[in-house]
């Protein structure tokens, strides 16, 4: 039987995150006999005190804990040979910001699980923060564009929204932006603004998290080929918000103008496809952009696209939601992952450079990296619910044996990136990174 340590995380200093909530520990170790160390930490969004009381050790040292679970990415001077690590590890993409990390757990033997592996037989995702990305990036965008309206001398029902973390909790936020809805139906919205669209890339989890937000604003969905019309209408109302979801079909088009789009064809061969998203640009409010992307795949808004939108004049778009966050990735003007303490910047498209804040020339985007830690209780409790279900078994697995059979649950023996320092068959592709 093996000792859980649970680890104290200093990647960001607001992440207050936990991967397992202190009811989960309590019964994993009244039913399974576990014995759990966690690592003391002022900032937690569950006190060291919580922990205590269920009876888990609060210590500072896990040097005894063989099988450490965590959130995000493990500092490389903090990793200690032959242990088993459980976090978000960002290595499957060959990231290489991650790649001395990777090296590191290499390098000492370690066995690597990533969440974001643990999947089922059709690869859709069982552990996840998505839904609560989504939730906060939508409070967050929201927020964002009542305060760049405001730059503008816009005054807006959005200003009522606080930036998530301000919340208490999901419950608050909500009554929040349903208020703001219940107030934008009764009053309107500035004319000069119609109408405002929002548009969501995406349908997953935190594309549903995202528009779930939405759903509490008089919203009216229309498809993406009617933004065109929406927009030569000479009545539209002023309280109402016209929201429009984006699929792979409307986001990409084959290169070969004989072509005809097939999902799967997509997936397999990207480089088939090129970008045709830029005809949706102009006609959006706030682009909130929810969708997984990697290099293979062409990029959404480009800094080319970006600086000719700028040259024909002030655009409507005035906000970019970019939950999906990756630097240089599918929104290129995202430079970086910006923190929960300093969240937005404005993009400048002819000095293609950002300044951080709501003041300046160009496009708001909003990227803050760690989105659910913007509602920390809610998350780690949805996360939990799902992972205390795994961790017996790990605890309870024989490591000493070959990694073909060591006794895991399917989803977990799919996530295991590293075994004892070597790549496992799935992710032998990551030795090109390293």
């Amino acid at each position: 039987m093996k000792k859980i340590g649970i680890r104290y995380e200093d990647k960001y200093v607001m992440e207050r995150r936990v991967p397992l909530v202190p009811a989960h520990i309590k019964k994993l170790i009244e039913e399974d006999g576990l014995e759990f160390s966690v690592e003391t930490s002022a900032k937690r969004v569950y006190s060291d005190e919580e922990y205590e009381a269920v009876g888990a050790n609060v210590t500072d040292d896990l040097t005894g804990c063989p099988v450490i679970f965590g959130v995000k990415e493990i500092p490389i001077d903090r990793i200690e040979a032959d242990k088993t690590y459980i976090f978000f590890s960002h290595v499957i993409k060959g990231q290489p910001h991650n790649m001395p990390m990777l090296i590191r757990l290499m390098e000492l033997n370690c066995t690597l699980i990533d969440y974001e592996r643990v999947v089922d037989e059709l690869g859709k995702r069982l552990i996840f923060f998505g839904r609560y990305a989504g939730l906060a990036g939508m409070i967050n965008s929201l927020w964002s564009l009542g305060q760049r309206l405001e730059e503008s001398g816009i005054i807006t029902p959005f200003l009522d929204i606080a930036q998530t973390h301000n919340y208490h909790s999901l419950g608050e936020a909500r009554k929040v932006v349903s208020k703001v809805g219940q107030k934008i139906i009764e009053k309107g919205l500035p004319p000069e603004l119609k109408p405002i669209v929002i548009g969501f890339t995406g349908y997953g989890n935190v594309s549903q998290g995202a528009q779930e937000i939405a759903s509490l604003l008089p919203v009216k969905e229309i498809l993406p080929d009617e933004l065109p019309s929406l927009h030569k209408h000479p009545h539209l109302p002023d309280n109402i918000i016209y929201k429009v979801v984006f699929k792979e079909e409307h986001l990409v088009e084959p290169i070969n103008p004989e072509g005809e789009f097939e999902l799967n064809d997509y997936y397999q061969h990207p480089d088939k496809y090129c970008s045709q998203f830029e005809k949706y640009i102009p006609y959006l409010t706030v682009l909130v952009n929810c969708i997984y992307w990697d290099p293979r795949y062409p990029r959404l808004l480009t800094k080319d696209f970006t600086e000719q939108l700028f040259k024909e004049g002030t655009p409507k778009l005035t906000v970019v939601g970019d939950i999906t966050c990756d630097p240089d990735g599918s929104v290129e003007i995202t430079h970086k992952g910006t923190e929960i303490e300093n969240p937005v910047f404005v993009y400048n498209p002819f000095t293609r450079k950002p300044s951080d804040g709501f003041k300046g020339e160009g496009l708001l985007v909003m990227a803050v990296d760690i989105l659910p830690s913007e509602l920390p209780r809610d998350a780690s409790r949805f996360f939990s619910e799902v992972l205390w279900r795994y961790v017996a078994p790990i605890a309870k697995a024989d490591f000493s044996q070959p990694f073909a059979k060591v006794r895991l649950p399917g989803p977990i023996h799919k996530a295991t990136i590293l075994f004892k320092g070597e790549f496992t068959p799935d992710y032998e592709y990551l030795k090109k990174f390293v």
